[in-house]
Parts: C-alpha cells; structure tokens; sequence
C-alpha cells in the first residue's frame, strides 16, 4: 500500500492543489492538537479555518477546512477542504506564520506554507499556499507558488 501511495504522490505535481466539498475527512476528531493552535476565526466569525491532520497517509494526511458563507437554507456554512488531489492532503501545515488580508475586488485572502511531496529531489518541500474566498459567492481558490 505504502508503495501505491509514493507512486501516486511521485505523480502528483508539487504544486498541485484543489479545493474540494467536505467529506468524511473533515471529521471533528481529525482537527489537528491543539485545536486553539490549528484552528482561526475571520470575518466577525463567520469565516473558520481548520488543520485536519487525517493521520493516513502519513505523507499526504493534511488539509485545511473551510467553514464559510454563503449559508444553506437551514443557516449552515459551506464546508469546504483545501488539499492535493482527491483524498490526499500535504505532508504538514500549520497556521503559524497565516497571513490575511482583504481586497474587495477578490476577497478575503490567506497565506500559509504548506509541505509537500517533490518528485523531483524524492524529498519534501515547503511551498507558500494561498487560498481566497469571495464571501458573497462562496468562490474559493487555492493556489501554491
């Protein structure tokens, strides 16, 4: 199994990223410890980000949640997940060193460093991710550089 996941890490370009509808890994229990470290408020509280720490695969087993408007017809946020491709998610992220910051014309943005999986050196990688969300519409886009 372990060699299946490298193959398809070794696949996946380093700065691969998608932002994805929660699913089972945006569970509660996976908010990495400790959660007043890995997890903020923006936006009045009505923006929350996350550090989901899915345990498995161990090189792939980080994603940032997103809990933000627009809000459903029974007053819930959007949920969303930022990670590499489908289930996989970076090597680590934290929030320490987030940097936000507003543009009317775009939205809210934030920037954090991400760790990654570089085929290239076999190695891993930190790389700045950027991630912003257009509260009006929901639109989130996440982008590494």
């Amino acid at each position: 199994m372990r060699g299946i996941l490298m193959a398809l890490l070794m696949a996946t370009p380093v700065a691969a990223q998608e932002v994805r509808d929660c699913d089972a890994l945006a569970s509660a229990a996976a908010i990495a410890e400790p959660w007043d470290q890995n997890s903020r408020t923006f936006a009045n509280d009505r923006v929350r980000l996350a550090v989901i720490d899915t345990l498995e695969p161990a090189a792939a087993a980080f994603h940032l949640l997103i809990l933000s408007p627009p809000y459903d017809e029974v007053g819930a946020r959007q949920c969303k997940l930022v990670g590499i491709e489908g289930s996989l998610g970076f090597a680590s992220l934290s929030l320490e060193g987030l940097t936000s910051s507003y543009d009317p014309a775009k939205g809210l943005t934030w920037d954090l460093t991400a760790n990654v999986y570089d085929a290239g050196s076999g190695g891993f990688v930190a790389k700045p991710l950027s991630v912003t969300i257009n509260q009006s519409t929901g639109a989130i886009t996440a982008e590494m550089k």
